[in-house]
C-alpha cells in the first residue's frame, strides 16, 4: 500500500476507474478533498448507503 497525498486525490477523483483507497484498514469512498489539500471528506464503503461522511487527513489514506 502507498500514502496519499493531494495530487492523488485528484487523480483519484477525476478518474472514472474504481481505485481501492484504505483509510485505518476499511475500504473508503472519497467524495472530495478539502480547499486545504490536507483533508478529504470519506465514507465506509459498508455504510455509504447511510451517508455518514467523514473528514481525514490525506496521509492516512492508503491506496492498495
Amino acid at each position: 500500500m502507498k500514502d496519499l497525498d493531494a495530487n492523488r486525490i485528484k487523480q483519484i477523483l477525476s478518474s472514472s476507474a474504481e481505485v481501492d483507497v484504505n483509510y485505518q484498514g476499511v475500504p473508503i469512498w472519497i467524495d472530495s478533498l478539502n480547499e486545504d489539500g490536507k483533508t478529504a471528506i470519506v465514507q465506509s464503503l459498508d455504510n455509504r448507503k447511510k451517508g455518514e461522511k467523514t473528514t481525514v487527513e490525506i496521509r492516512e489514506l492508503e491506496e492498495e
